[in-house]
């Protein structure tokens, strides 16, 4: 039978257990309360372990979460503070592996802490804004304890049955909201040249933040675009709305928008409310390899670092600054390159630190987070190189065109001795 408690009322001792094992629902599904009152509650307790993928409420910072050891697949969000002060146990994995890690018991779930919509007539409440891992989690837990919302819209899609849910903590606040990123000259060109890729009737996948924006902004003269992503934001509502997104030319889930995560405000949560043009899927369906591979027309959209000359993908980290994360890059990337009349698109700005550092580099300051050989295109503002099937030797040279002009006479020389190598 579920505890139904109100937020004043919720005592964790008497449901965790020194040492256990916490996963909360992540980004904009954020379960605020219980996360507010693990961050309260937790030292009397001891030992307890966190996970979250991402964060953008700002409530975990290495003061708050002092009483609880936190980790996540990386710094994506307000999470970058914490890696700032080495408060953050960073587990390299693509988040479709979340849930079979959590599955497997390799990530133990012995708390599952989420964040769920009001019931609908027959006891399922909606995962609301986010549904990649949290179902994994439920299954696994020994304890669910769920933040029950009334500000969360009920979306189609995953649901969690009430007779799953141990303790109910019902509660009436606003979820956590992303503001939609300023969009500037550079995103602006980086979106122009990304935007030639994308036809009538391709499918998307593509992030949040301001060159995603910037491009959906471009494709209002499209017809019949489609979506199947891993997180949407404010930007699908305009399409929407233009009578773009319709979806019609998808081999699966017709009519339909898949996606795994709403990151953006109200006007989205309201938008995707009781819509039967959008479903929320786990990441088992929303990043499957097998699922991908049925559709045509994809284009993936992911953002990167820094690039080498080779094409290897950076997306994680500069030297000893944890600053992103794998997320669903390497799954999406795969898929946009094979994808019959897609493309994968690898995006970034040419340079960083207010002009005084490439972006397109000799060699990588951190980890490989996507391999050439899955690379597809790489865009700046300066245009877009096509990498897939060249040579070591063309690649470099197609980098270094895309890259600042500040840079390309160093880059030159480097691109020069892989010509000569051959490698």
């Amino acid at each position: 039978m579920t505890i139904k408690l109100a937020a004043s009322e919720l005592d964790l001792s008497r449901f965790l257990k020194p040492g256990d094992r916490v996963v909360f629902g992540q980004a904009c599904g954020e379960p605020t309360t219980l996360v507010e009152a693990l961050i309260e509650q937790g030292e009397a307790i001891g030992g307890l372990h966190a996970f979250i993928a991402t964060s953008f409420s700002g409530l975990f910072t290495p003061e708050s979460a002092r009483s609880f050891r936190l980790s996540s697949m990386g710094a994506i969000g307000a999470l970058r503070s914490m890696t700032k002060a080495n408060a953050l146990d960073v587990i390299p994995v693509h988040v479709s592996q979340v849930a079979c890690l959590i599955e497997a018991g390799i990530m133990p779930c012995d708390v599952a802490m989420i964040q769920v919509s009001p019931a609908d007539a027959q006891g399922n409440h909606s995962c609301g804004l986010i549904s990649d891992y949290v179902r994994a989690a439920v299954d696994k837990a020994r304890v669910v304890i769920a933040e029950v919302n009334e500000q969360v819209p009920y979306v189609p899609g995953e649901t969690i049955p009430g007779a799953l849910i141990d303790v109910a903590v019902h509660v009436s606040r606003a979820p956590v909201e992303v503001a939609p990123a300023k969009i500037g000259p550079t995103d602006e060109a980086i979106a122009r040249h990304c935007a030639e890729f994308i036809g009538d009737g391709a499918v998307l996948q593509t992030g949040v933040g301001a060159v995603p924006d910037a491009i959906l902004r471009l494709l209002h003269d499209r017809k019949d675009l489609g979506v199947h992503s891993g997180m949407l934001g404010d930007g699908l509502v305009d399409l929407a709305e233009a009578g773009v997104l319709t979806n019609a030319r998808k081999e699966i889930d017709r009519g339909v928008s898949v996606n795994g995560a709403l990151i953006g405000t109200r006007r989205l949560y309201d938008w995707a409310a009781n819509n039967p043009a959008i479903r929320m899927t786990p990441t088992s369906y929303t990043h499957d390899a097998g699922t991908l591979s049925r559709l045509s027309r994809l284009v993936t959209i992911n953002s990167a670092l820094e690039v080498d000359l080779t094409g290897q993908v950076n997306a994680e980290q500069s030297g000893a600054s944890y600053l992103g994360g794998t997320g669903g890059q390497v799954d999406f990337v795969r898929a946009g390159a094979r994808s019959p009349g897609g493309a994968s698109l690898m995006v970034l700005a040419s340079t960083a630190k207010g002009g005084s550092l490439s972006k397109i580099v000799t060699a990588l300051s951190g980890p490989v987070t996507t391999a050439r050989t899955e690379v597809d295109v790489i865009v700046t503002e300066y245009g877009a190189a096509r990498l897939k099937g060249q040579s070591l030797a063309e690649r470099a040279k197609r980098l270094v065109a895309i890259a600042h002009p500040d840079f390309r006479e160093d880059l030159s020389r480097t691109a020069h001795e892989i010509e000569k190598r051959g490698f």
